[in-house]
């Protein structure tokens, strides 16, 4: 299976979330699951991007999951988002960017595990 690395970005405003992911204190990167999303597969290098900044990791695993309720049978909530502790805190996260309530119910989210 060929490996592929992928790029993305992460807003100024969450520079947190690029530190933590750099610091491998975020092994868990979610995103609605939109279809160039679903194309991250386990093995792929992801390039995440900060400004200037740029880490790459590798994938561990790839999972789908139909929504938030799912998504947090199986993960913490302070795996996915290091400093927040509850559902409701997670849920108010993801809709604070652009269009997730929509994409959310409409893709489900996309999971990945980072080396």
């Amino acid at each position: 299976m060929e490996e592929k690395t992928h790029k993305l970005k992460i807003r100024a405003i969450d520079g947190a979330v690029f530190a933590a992911i750099k610091n491998s204190v975020k092994k868990i990167e979610t995103r609605a699951a939109i279809p160039s999303y679903c194309k991250i597969k386990k093995g792929d290098k992801i390039v995440f991007i900060c400004g200037q900044e740029r880490i790459e990791k590798k994938v561990k695993a790839a999972a789908l999951y139909k929504s938030m309720g799912v998504l947090f049978k199986r993960y913490n909530v302070k795996d996915i988002f290091p400093g927040l502790t509850t559902v409701g805190q997670a849920t108010k996260k993801y809709y604070s960017f652009p269009d997730y309530r929509e994409k959310i119910k409409k893709f489900g989210l996309i999971v990945w595990e980072l080396k």
